[in-house]
């Protein structure tokens, strides 16, 4: 038998040869264990900074300073150069050059200088993706956790007025839940909306205003749900630039909310309560004299009659009560973090009866399921409710304020024996406001519903994933009743109900790899694919003759009833790359192709893209050596970019909307009057802008610069059409409008010593949006306006167009024989003009912050300067037929002739009034008690007023308001509407 020999020797030198390398490879990266050690102080004063991060460049060893601001790491390491790289929130990130040799021990201290400008801080730009603030070539703003709460607001957006530059915050409603609008950068839009894009932790969030009940201006923003202690920091993104990769929701800017996480350690609890008084800042003029006109339409019988005046605004203004409570606790280790919070807030209004009150619970998780894989998951339920009072006079004849506006104060408003209100308005039926606060019911009841979950992948040294599955539901639910024997228009009663449910979600994938071309250049590259879809579905029921004592619409008489749903989906891709030249010059750009289901088929897939620059000339030696000491940070940038508009298309607008109708009893359908378009497009948005970033005196004084400028195309329009068409309008991408403006953000520190500092915060907007084409050169007046807010080529969007004054040749108003002015004409006949502008020329704030030893004091002034308001309110008072104005008891006194104000009363012009303020915003003081027991780290007392002052010349109640809600075209709207309350606020914060 033959033997088979196996042949070992090749492989066995194999073996030996790898073994050998591997023992090289061993020998050659052979480690040492070092230890690192220092303080890190602040360069201005020489305190001990603690928190702060040190860690060694391109490795995992790390360390945090105590509270002495000292660190100790041991790192095993190879001998050879590294950099000791430190960083802390509000600090310019430092890298120290060390050298790990024979000295097992190295022992460096370390000086940090504040970062006013936030150069280092990390933005998050594609939903997940963080880049460093300094590689970006167009200004994002950051609002920080500590500047949203303990200032007053219940509200997110409340919160950050004035804390940013560029975003014009305007409260359209006093009420608790009133609604808020922001306009990054101006109105992008006509038909739609100019709210940006909300994202919360990766989630689409729904800021709807869905006004199921007629308040009056009172519609609630969908923000009121999120509470202001939950988050962690706000990015607002406001040029089209920045906001590309998102497409075309992102039209407007973006504001991501990040909400709080969990950081690893023993179980931290934070537990605060505020006690809230809302007040009315000030009344309004009206008539006191007691007398009235024997016959008021009678301009020559000036006999007169004793009379009693009533102070009708005392009938429904009060003082509101408010209580917040708020309990957090987070923790973890190195593999589970945890945040979790439950909060409560019951709020009064200061119209009687009117409230708002929200509970909500917040959790949020992160796993390390892996040493490449972290979980991520959050849930927010919040159940809100309010009770409301109709108040404004736009859509329905019914409320409060508008049965003021109305009232003849000499009238005795309140009920007899019997408990029956006398009627307040004699020529022109409306509430008795009185009534309208004691016996209306109207309120809203929301259930929501926010979650995600998140998977962040490391899945090689260069290459990291990370998806997002965000879910927003909310049901809304409203209900009105007026019951019978009433002194509104619906003397029989009247009962609405309305229910809106509203889901919407995304699902974002996002891929990065990043990696060094060589020594110098850096690369990123970004690759991220979205679906959303969105759905509501609403109905309505609307009855009046109420049986009595019955509350519900199915009883009575069916007025109205109505179903709508809608559905739309978007979908999207981008690529974006970035490159880095030696961490001081980077240029990015991206591209990312859209689309969207409103739009006609060969319409909605658009390509959008963006490209910048910025450039660190500060990181040069030739700067250094020459302006270092004046400029230690200087940094330049330019971006431009393209972004779409979809919101002023409803789901299935591009087509021809029939409605239902009966011929000779057989059921049909007839077109409506506006016909669609199968072919409509995107609005589409294309801005360039460029800036700086500079640092002063050490970096303790800093300035931002931005100018933009941006045009927005394809601007959807209604265009009239001839009526042999059959139909009377279509909505057409005819037109175009442009914003352009500057951002100025000036920010210091110029005493910081052991005891005492004081910081400084300037900023300053200024925006000037005009109508650059409409159809061919037409106008148009906006819905819910009376026709007095117009759309007009060459104006600002908004613009009051009405009538004016005749005037003398000097100027003067032109009186008739009997003294009473009138209308002018223009050359061509016409008797309308541009009378006033509701779009402000700028805007600003300025934010002083002072701390000496464990007190703080912290006072913020807000101001809108060159803007309108049209005050309808005076309009009717000082009519009179009406009689409670002031100018009326002007004219019974003889001071004015009789009937004056009626003769103003179609002379627009009139009650066009500067709505320019100063406010003082916030007012803050606080005591921080610290370690005052055993287990508690400190106990912070707060006295806090929120809009105490007001400097402006407006005569009605307070010139920051809009009737017609979060309107986007029609502002500067004050018409029966709830003034902003002054608010005071006493609160206690215990951390243990």
């Amino acid at each position: 038998m033959k033997k088979c020999r196996l042949k070992l020797e090749p492989t066995a030198s194999r073996l030996a040869f790898m073994l050998l390398m591997l023992y090289s490879a061993f020998s050659f990266a052979q480690t040492t264990e070092y230890s690192l050690k220092g303080t890190i102080t602040d360069a201005n004063n020489d305190q001990p900074i603690p928190g702060a991060s040190v860690f060694i460049k391109g490795t995992s060893f790390g360390a945090v300073t105590d509270f002495d601001g000292n660190y100790v790491l041991t790192a095993n390491l190879p001998e050879g150069e590294y950099l000791l790289t430190t960083s802390y929130l509000g600090y310019s990130t430092k890298q120290i050059p060390i050298n790990l040799g024979s000295s097992n021990v190295i022992v460096t201290d370390i000086t940090m200088s504040e970062d006013l400008l936030s150069l280092d801080e990390v933005i998050v730009t594609g939903n997940t993706v963080g880049v460093n603030k300094r590689t970006l070539g167009n200004a994002i703003s950051s609002v920080s956790a500590e500047d949203l709460v303990n200032n007053g607001a219940t509200a997110v957006d409340q919160a950050i007025s004035g804390k940013t530059t560029g975003a014009l915050v305007q409260q359209n409603s006093g009420d608790p839940a009133g609604g808020i609008s922001i306009r990054l950068r101006g109105p992008s839009t006509v038909l739609g909306s100019s709210d940006p894009l909300y994202i919360v932790d990766g989630i689409i969030f729904s800021n709807s205003s869905n006004e199921l009940i007629d308040l009056g201006g009172n519609a609630q923003n969908r923000l009121a749900d999120l509470n202001p202690n939950d988050v962690e920091r706000i990015e607002i993104i406001k040029g089209a630039a920045a906001a590309a990769i998102y497409g075309s929701r992102a039209s407007n800017g973006v504001v991501q909310i990040f909400t709080k996480k969990g950081k690893s350690g023993e179980p931290r609890f934070s537990f605060s309560t505020n006690i809230k008084i809302n007040e009315l800042r000030k009344e309004i003029d009206y008539n006191t004299v007691p007398l009235a006109w024997e016959d008021p339409f009678d301009r020559t019988n000036l006999n007169t009659v004793p009379a009693t005046r009533y102070n009708l605004q005392d009938t429904f203004f009060e003082t509101g009560f408010g209580i917040e409570n708020y309990l957090s606790v987070n923790g973890g280790n190195d593999k589970t973090s945890y945040f979790l919070s439950a909060s409560h807030l019951d709020n009064e209004g200061i119209i009687k009866n009117s409230d708002f009150q929200r509970l909500g619970f917040k959790v949020n998780l992160t796993q390390k399921a892996t040493d490449w894989l972290t979980i991520n998951a959050g849930l927010n339920y919040v159940r809100s409710q309010s009770n409301d009072v109709p108040n404004g006079g736009i859509n329905s004849a019914y409320g409060a304020i508008t049965g003021f506006v109305f009232s003849d104060n000499s009238i005795n408003p309140y009920p007899n024996e019997s408990g029956v209100y006398p009627v307040t308005s004699l020529l022109v039926p409306r509430t008795n406001p009185l009534e309208a606060v004691n016996r209306f019911d109207f309120g809203q009841k929301i259930n929501r519903i926010i979650s995600n979950i998140g998977l962040d992948a490391k899945i090689t040294e260069h290459l990291s994933a990370n998806y997002t599955l965000g879910v927003d539901y909310f049901n809304q639910s409203a209900t009105a009743f007026i019951p019978i024997n009433n002194t509104s228009t619906n003397a029989n009663g009247f009962a609405r109900r309305s229910d809106i449910n509203n889901f919407q979600y995304n699902s974002d994938l996002n891929l990065t790899y990043r990696t060094d071309l060589n020594e110098d250049i850096s690369s990123t590259t970004t690759l991220g694919g979205s679906w959303q879809y969105e759905e509501f579905d609403r109905v309505g029921i609307s009855a009046d003759g109420l049986p009595p004592i019955v509350e519900t619409a199915e009883s009575g008489s069916i007025l109205a009833q109505g179903e709508s749903r809608s559905q739309i989906s978007y979908w999207g891709s981008f690529l974006q790359q970035s490159f880095s030249y030696k961490n001081k010059l980077y240029v990015n750009g991206a591209i990312r192709l859209d689309g969207a289901s409103t739009f006609g088929e060969d319409q909605r897939n658009q390509l959008y893209a963006k490209a910048s620059a910025s450039y660190v000339v500060s990181e040069e030696d030739f700067w250094e050596d020459t302006f270092g000491d004046a400029f230690p940070t200087f940094k330049v940038r330019a971006s431009w970019g393209q972004a779409g508009n979809l919101t002023a298309l409803s789901a299935f607008q591009r087509y021809t909307l029939l409605s239902p109708s009966a011929i000779n009893g057989s059921t049909s359908l007839i077109p409506n009057t506006q016909q669609g378009d199968l072919d409509i497009a995107p609005e589409r948005q294309d801005e360039f802008e460029f800036g700086f970033d500079a640092g002063f005196l050490n970096n303790r004084l800093g300035l931002e610069f931005t100018y933009y400028k941006q045009k927005v195309t394809d601007l959807l329009l209604p265009r009239e059409l001839a009526p042999s068409t059959g139909f009377s309008s279509r909505i057409e991408n005819v037109g175009n409008l442009e914003n352009k403006g500057i951002e100025i953000l000036l920010k210091g520190s110029p005493i910081k010593t052991n005891d005492f500092t004081w910081e400084a915060t300037a900023t300053f907007s200024k925006n000037d949006n005009v109508v650059t084409d409409v159809a061919g050169g037409g106008q148009f007046a906006l819905d819910g306006s009376f026709s007095t807010n117009y759309v007009i080529e060459g104006e600002p969007l908004g613009v009051f167009y009405r009538q004016f004054y005749a005037r003398e040749a000097d100027g003067s108003i032109a009186l008739d024989a009997d003294g009473y002015p009138y209308a002018g004409t223009n050359e061509d006949g016409t008797s309308s003009k541009v009378i006033g502008d509701p779009n402000p020329d700028w805007f600003g704030s300025l934010i002083n912050e002072f701390t000496y030893k464990n007190f703080a004091l912290r006072i913020q002034f807000d101001a809108v300067q060159g803007f309108d308001v049209f005050n309808w309110n005076r309009r009717l008072m000082d009519n009179v037929i009406f009689g409670g104005g002031y100018n009326v008891g002007q004219e019974l006194l003889g001071n004015q002739p009789k009937g004056y104000g009626s003769a103003q009363a179609n002379i627009f012009e009139e009650f066009v009034e500067d709505g320019s303020f100063v406010k003082l915003r916030e007012l803050a003081l606080s005591y921080n008690l610290k370690t005052p027991f055993n287990g508690v780290d400190n106990i912070k007392f707060s006295l806090i007023g929120r809009n105490l002052i007001s400097w402006d010349d407006y005569s009605g109640w307070d010139p920051e308001i809009n009737t017609a809600g979060q309107s986007n075209g029609v502002r500067g709207f004050d018409f029966a509407g709830v003034p902003i309350p002054r608010t005071y606020q006493l609160g206690i914060n215990v951390n243990f």
